[in-house]
């Protein structure tokens, strides 16, 4: 357990296992329902969180008096323009009743020295464009879009 913010001593970063799969899942959950609420089935999570869950793909929670408001799950991807390995966040997500409070940015930045104490040299992240707080976020830690995935319905 890792204090993630010294001057509240009720908030605490901990690592998750295996036994924490049902409360990623959740997260993931609550993520696309807030971003794509008129979406009645969110099962393919399942599929996701199944297929890329693993002891190498770190996962953290931040708790308030034992309560979890914060996740980030990490994978781990290799870049398509120089095929540099890298950590990739694959989910980071706040209590709303927690947001604008510094704790995404802790999150991230967590994340980033988790990466470099690995010698990684990049990380990498994929975000909604819906998602314009957390776009603004990773864009004052330094991130910049390199792609832009389009889609079409048909």
């Amino acid at each position: 357990m890792t204090n993630l913010f010294p001057d509240q001593t009720e908030s605490k970063l901990v690592t998750g296992g295996a036994i924490d799969v049902a409360a990623l899942l959740k997260f993931l959950q609550v993520t696309y329902q807030e971003l794509y609420p008129h979406q009645q089935n969110y099962q393919h999570l399942q599929l996701t969180v199944d297929r890329y869950f693993s002891a190498d793909t770190p996962l953290w929670f931040v708790t308030t008096n034992s309560t979890k408001i914060a996740c980030l799950w990490l994978g781990i991807a290799i870049d398509q323009v120089n095929g540099v390995r890298h950590p990739n966040v694959l989910l980071v997500y706040v209590d709303p009743v927690y947001r604008r409070q510094g704790i995404g940015k802790a999150l991230m930045q967590h994340a980033e020295a988790w990466a470099k104490d690995r010698g990684y040299t990049q990380m990498g992240l994929q975000v909604f464009t819906a998602n314009q707080s957390a776009i603004e976020l990773y864009q004052q830690l330094g991130y910049q879009a390199r792609s832009i995935s389009m889609m079409r319905d048909i």
